[in-house]
């Protein structure tokens, strides 16, 4: 059984990655234990209307790659820095058939996409959720019937970079990268959160 200490340890190590080892690449039966774990995750009125399109063929990662925007708050670095991106991807997909309306599915994306990631990042991996792509062209890249909308990309990979937690100070929370290239998180401290009643 896992303590309370270790889960919250892997919650804190699990950030999102924009730097990856290329020479790493994944497979499908790598991608396959992480699809297991979304697989058992809530899901309104268990329904299940997430569908997963795995990306590991090196082609077809290297036609979505440049369909993703990174680091909507670091534009001017232009991440993943040359070389460093990553090997693969896991669409999540909401198939139409089981469910039509895209808002009742919003929640059910993110649980499965958290527990993918911390999945991942237990195997040693690396990931970051992606929501800016242009859903026409990665569903032509993909191949995807009609009946599937894709909703969020998750990139994967080797992780090649330092990430490091730190407070948020003066009310900003934008993440940022020092000279050396080491990206910063401030996170709110716990009194912040607290509604008081």
């Amino acid at each position: 059984m896992v303590t309370s200490e270790e889960l919250l340890s892997l919650i804190k190590a699990s950030r999102s990655v924009r730097g990856y080892d290329e020479n790493f690449w994944l497979s499908r039966e790598d991608l396959l234990p992480l699809i297991e774990a979304a697989r058992f995750c809530p899901s309104g009125a268990n329904r299940q209307p997430l569908k997963y399109a795995l990306v590991y063929e090196q082609a077809q990662v290297k036609q979505v790659r440049p369909l993703l925007h990174w680091a909507m708050a670091l534009k001017e670095l232009h991440l993943p820095h040359p070389g460093m991106q990553p090997t693969a991807m896991i669409v999540i997909c909401q198939d139409l058939r089981v469910q039509a309306g895209i808002k009742a599915c919003d929640k059910d994306v993110g649980i499965c996409a958290q527990t993918i990631m911390l999945m991942a990042k237990a195997q040693g991996l690396g990931g970051c959720m992606i929501a800016t792509f242009t859903q026409a062209d990665l569903s032509r890249v993909l191949n995807l019937e009609e009946h599937l909308k894709p909703l969020l990309v998750l990139a994967l990979g080797k992780p090649q970079e330092k990430i490091v937690l730190t407070e948020v100070k003066d009310g900003k929370t934008d993440y940022y990268r020092d000279q050396d290239d080491v990206h910063y998180v401030p996170k709110r401290a716990l009194e912040d959160l607290i509604v008081q009643g």
